[in-house]
């Protein structure tokens, strides 16, 4: 996509062209690998898929082919040159890719070329990977990423060979960053220093790759903890004897919370809050619990579980579990009285909720089964004998408070009393994560003293593998709390975070720490370990606690691509504390100055939290200032070479109601421009699976959108309204072209589109109101999108008479019938008569009613080589009807038989799309959706097909129309 604004900089290939679908369809299905994948290291909200980072930063630092016409003198050359290298950025995307040395150094190379010719050298021999890296290393600019979180930015430079620096405020994510970026090159090839390793000769002499070394030693000391663990606390967790005496292993105790009924007539039991009673939806598999009335037990009922088929009527009554249906919270289980949340919350923050004992979940021989209550024996193992020992811990770094106030998403529990953190656990849940953690430091010195032969390397050696076991212990933590569901669905423990938030969960389930499954911590340290195996472990990395309003760069001049917080979408710091308070007490000796406080920094982190700030408009106004200062320090950071990235992910909720205007977005880009920084593109891309046609209306909007900047020049001009708005109609069409070319699908365009629409208004220093007032981004956000509507990248000039009265028919009445005196009309401005609208195939002759031709009505055999009568609209028609009927063979023959028309019809596909969807028409929207999409593979495929095997039984004869 083509910038609208002027740099002495050589343009880059993100500020042109970057094969989109291919990186949103390997983004897409990133999100489902987890064997490896640096998620699995520990949880950090919103990552930005790896693929659309390594796609991004590829083409941020490599040349786009017009900014050398000496080397790509022509348009051919450079289209030639443009597919090229995106077929190299379609090779790297794969999470296949991320290991796959012979397409990263392809990549590399690429860069490496980049920055030689802009130096006026020679770039490092293509085969030599040393060579190359050593080249990136010593001339390339590093890239940083100031709101590092996660670390895939940095994570993915440092895969591309690049110097990958990152910063962040919250400490949870610059060790999560350190432990991807920073830790792992220190020790790349290093053998590793355990006992086993250093005796077993089948290890002796190995040669380990990249952190491979460290992820032994990680994984053997990680299963020291856990034997020693298990010697300390395994009596907390004994087998279950099933009914024939044998003994099996407990997978997880569900639990009900409990409270008193406010019926007299329950003579003060204690009666339970259950969300649901069944325990497996598994054909052939189900199993729920059965509440049973029994006055001679305790509280007056008893639980007992029940296996077989289920039917629809019974199944839906027993997911209510003891939820009323009428409104109210809960019903006594008792007397079917009314409990109201109120008086749950009440008694909840008086300490006086219980839990009681749902069923116990058992494995034997590797099947799954469920246990009364009443049946299991705990050994005397009771939450009122275990508080004791967890007593301490709770008053200790367990005693800060949890969130009072609801997050974007997800709720909180501390409404019903469970107001610190150590309330989110059970006593033994606390004494088992607490014996984890201050096994930490002893698995350390055992580190420190095994590696003694790599001298003063030691320490920081046993400090790196401490800092992923810390980790390890913060990862069980998600799925050891009082706060994870028991999923019917699949018979297992959902960890807490499978959502953003701490909302009350009423039946909860607490997994054995040593069942050898989901829970245990060799389950949750084996996919830690593969997370560390695959780190790329190169070059330079740096991760530093910093606050982006603040940081003075160190490091210049650098390449900023970032990801920052998204106005109010997630509450980092407050979810974070949850782990915070877990790697401290583990690593507080390993990252002194990371741990110093009690709990995350609220204070400066940029999220618009309106209860933070005293209400919306004072939230949006510490955003607004915080990133600006933020965007400013980079724009004075950042090389004059390479443009900045800003990643900016949208909130559905927000966008389905305000659009492309919303607040969040609009302030973000205000923060943009006041920060002197020139827009010069956008690239909508989608981290979501395949259903993209959801949202609003037909069109599903980006999970986020890529922002080019340039910096803009000291010396700006200032413009009035109708300046920018003479500027805008002039330009956006050629744009809108170029958006197009570049295969963007009609459901992104409008956000593509805002690119270049906000390349002429942030051109300016600024732009002026007929009142003299500045113009606010969200006023010209709406008028980009406004010209995007009245402006049609291909000349009216360019489609035939008939097509061009069959848009303005459709715009006006879809496939509606009318009066043939409406046809004549718009026949008549465009110099057609309606009978040769008819005899085109484009309109239907009903007497005195007119329509278009529905695509069912079309003929099978049309064929735009035989039409006497071509018009661009039966392209598009037919290519789409071909496509549905008969698949991707006979549409690629349609659109090679069109010729040099196919553009047209390609542009004209993207105007109905806009049409439909504006109409709110999904049916009609998803088909042009779907044939733009297609289209860049239909291209490929009519390219390679024979001229023989095309109805082309005469050459393709002019358009009746002109």
């Amino acid at each position: 996509m083509s910038s609208l604004s002027s740099s002495p900089a050589r343009k880059k290939l993100i500020e042109v062209s970057i094969p989109l679908e291919a990186i949103n369809a390997a983004s897409a299905k990133e999100k489902s690998i987890r064997h490896g994948h640096p998620s699995t290291l520990h949880l950090w909200w919103a990552r930005r898929p790896l693929a659309a980072c390594r796609a991004i930063l590829f083409a941020q630092l490599v040349d786009d082919p017009s900014a050398w016409p000496d080397r790509f003198p022509t348009v051919e050359a450079r289209d030639a040159e443009r597919r090229r290298l995106h077929r190299i950025i379609e090779a790297i995307v794969p999470w296949e890719a991320t290991n796959n040395e012979a397409v990263l150094n392809a990549a590399r190379w690429e860069i490496a070329r980049s920055v030689a010719w802009g130096l006026g050298e020679e770039p490092p021999p293509q085969d030599d990977a040393s060579a190359i890296l050593d080249y990136l290393q010593a001339k390339a600019p590093p890239v940083y990423d100031p709101f590092s979180g996660g670390a895939s930015i940095p994570l993915e430079a440092q895969r591309l060979g690049l110097r990958a620096y990152g910063s962040d405020l919250n400490p949870v994510a610059v060790l999560i960053g350190k432990a991807l970026v920073e830790i792992p090159p220190k020790f790349a090839g290093c053998a590793p220093v355990n006992p086993d390793a250093q005796s077993d000769q089948r290890l002796v002499g190995k040669t380990w790759k990249g952190a491979q070394g460290l992820a032994e030693d990680v994984r053997w000391y990680g299963h020291w903890m856990r034997d020693e663990a298990e010697r300390r606390i395994g009596h907390l967790y004994p087998q279950a004897t099933l009914p024939n005496g044998s003994k099996a292993t407990v997978i997880a105790w569900i639990w009900a919370r409990t409270v008193r009924s406010p019926d007299p007539a329950a003579k003060g039991a204690m009666v339970p809050l259950v969300s649901s009673w069944v325990l497996s939806t598994k054909e052939g598999k189900k199993a729920w619990i059965e509440p049973i009335i029994d006055p001679s037990v305790q509280d007056g009922y008893r639980f007992e579980v029940r296996t077989g088929s289920l039917e629809k009527i019974h199944q839906t009554k027993l997911e209510l579990g003891t939820k009323s249906a009428k409104g109210q919270a809960f019903n006594c289980i008792l007397t079917g009285a009314p409990i109201e949340r109120t008086y749950i919350q009440s008694e909840g923050k008086s300490g006086r909720l219980g839990t009681r004992l749902l069923c116990v979940v058992f494995e034997q021989n590797g099947k799954r089964g469920f246990l009364d209550p009443d049946r299991y024996d705990d050994h005397g193992i009771t939450e009122q004998e275990l508080s004791k020992y967890a007593s301490d811990a709770r008053s200790d770094f367990l005693a800060g408070e949890t969130p009072t106030r609801a997050m974007i998403t997800g709720g909180v529990c501390s409404a019903y009393g469970l107001s610190t953190w150590g309330d989110l656990f059970t006593s033994r849940q606390v004494v088992a994560l607490t014996t984890y953690a201050e096994l930490v430091a002893e698995a350390r010195n055992r580190v420190l003293e095994d590696g003694i032969r790599l001298g003063e390397d030691a320490p920081s050696y046993a400090d790196a593998v401490a800092t992923y076991l810390g980790l390890g212990v913060g990862r069980l933590s998600d799925i050891q709390n009082a706060l994870c569901r028991w999923e019917a669905s699949k018979t297992q423990v959902r960890n807490l975070f499978s959502r953003q938030g701490m909302g009350m969960v009423w039946d909860f389930a607490e997994n054995n720490l040593f069942n050898s499954a989901a829970g245990d911590f060799l389950t949750s340290l084996e996919s830690l370990i593969k997370a560390i195996g695959s780190a790329p472990a190169k070059g330079t990395g740096s991760i530093k606690q910093l606050d982006a309003t603040r940081n003075n760069y160190p490091v210049r001049p650098i390449v900023i691509s970032t990801d920052p917080p998204y106005y109010d979408n997630i509450a980092y710091s407050i979810l974070s504390d949850f782990f915070y308070a877990w790697h401290r007490k583990a690593l507080i000796n390993v990252w002194p100055d990371l741990f110093r406080r009690l709990t995350t920094p609220k204070e400066g982190e940029l999220v618009a939290t309106a209860y933070l700030h005293g209400g919306r408009a004072e939230a949006e106004a510490f955003f607004m200032k915080g990133m600006s200062d933020a965007l400013a320090a980079m724009r004075k950071a950042a090389t004059d070479g390479e443009p900045l990235v800003i990643y900016y992910a949208f909130k559905q909720s927000e966008l389905a109601e305000e659009g492309l205007t919303s607040a969040g977005w609009a302030s973000f880009l205000q923060a943009v421009v006041d920060a002197g920084l020139v827009v010069d593109g956008t690239w909508p891309v989608r981290t979501e699976l395949a259903n993209r046609m959801i949202g609003r209306d037909a069109n599903a909007l980006a999970s986020s959108i890529v922002l080019v900047c340039r910096k803009r020049p000291e010396k700006a001009a200032v413009a009035t309204r109708a300046e920018f708005l003479r500027e805008l109609r002039r330009e956006l069409p050629m744009a809108m072209k170029e958006i197009i070319a570049a295969r963007v699908g009609p459901v992104d365009f409008e956000q593509a589109v805002i690119g270049p629409g906000m390349g002429v208004f942030t051109r300016y220093v600024k732009v002026l109101e007929e009142d003299d007032s500045v113009m606010s981004v969200k006023t010209a956000l709406a008028l980009i999108n406004r010209a995007r509507l009245e402006v049609d990248p291909t000349p009216a000039g360019n489609y035939d008479p008939a097509t061009q009265v069959a848009i303005a028919w459709f715009q006006a009445h879809s496939y509606s019938e009318k009066t043939s005196g409406e046809a004549i009309l718009l026949a008549n401005a465009k110099g057609v008569a309606l009978h040769d609208l008819f005899s085109a195939g484009v309109f239907h002759d009903g007497h005195g009613k007119v329509r278009l031709v529905k695509r069912e009505d079309l003929p099978a055999n049309w064929s735009p080589a035989t039409d006497k009568t071509f018009t661009v609209w039966e392209c598009v028609q037919h290519t789409a009807r071909a496509l549905d009927q008969g698949g991707s063979q006979a549409a690629a023959g349609l659109i090679k038989a069109m010729g040099r028309r196919a553009e047209d019809a390609l542009s004209l596909a993207y105007r109905l799309y806009d049409i439909a969807n504006a109409r709110g028409d999904v049916i009609e929207a998803r088909v042009y959706a779907e044939l733009a999409a297609e289209w860049p593979d239909l291209e490929a495929l009519a390219a390679n097909l024979p001229d023989d095997a095309l109805p082309r039984s005469t050459p393709i004869q002019p358009s009746l129309f002109g």
